[in-house]
């Protein structure tokens, strides 16, 4: 049996998973991480997009965050994130779409346009549609 470390994902409404993972990879602010059990120390904060966790036993799950950030401490691995939603609860369409309303507010900017609230819903429309065609294409989901 493969060496385990504690794993919860907590967003602002509800704990989304607890329980014991081989490995966690998330998409961090300076890039990807993978976090093992044993792995120092760490704090740092999370981009939007994919979480992956290889569970106990090997199976896979893979949630969408929002951002927020990762606590890696001796005995626990901590994610505290304002939105999550299963990668499988994700709707392409949904994205794909709120991708081009994004796009097109950036371009159409007006006289009281708020040009970081648009960047960062672009951002996160497309965080949300990379998660969802990662999941398709690697663990096909």
């Amino acid at each position: 049996m493969a060496i385990t470390v504690h794993c919860d994902i907590v967003s602002a409404e509800a704990e989304i998973f607890s329980g014991l993972v081989e490995l966690v990879v998330a998409h961090g602010s300076l890039g990807d991480l993978g976090i093992a059990p044993g792995h120092a120390p760490l704090i740092t904060e999370l981009k939007p997009g994919p979480i992956r966790l290889v569970k106990q036993g090997g199976e896979q799950e893979v949630y969408y965050i929002s951002g927020g950030f990762l606590e890696v401490q001796p005995s626990m691995v901590k994610v505290l994130a304002d939105t999550v939603i299963r990668a499988g609860d994700l709707d392409e369409a949904a994205a794909q779409t709120a991708l081009k309303e994004a796009e097109k507010a950036l371009q159409g900017k007006g006289a009281e346009f708020d040009y970081s609230s648009a960047a960062a819903r672009l951002a996160e429309a497309a965080a949300q549609l990379r998660t969802v065609q990662q999941v398709r294409k690697k663990y096909g989901g």
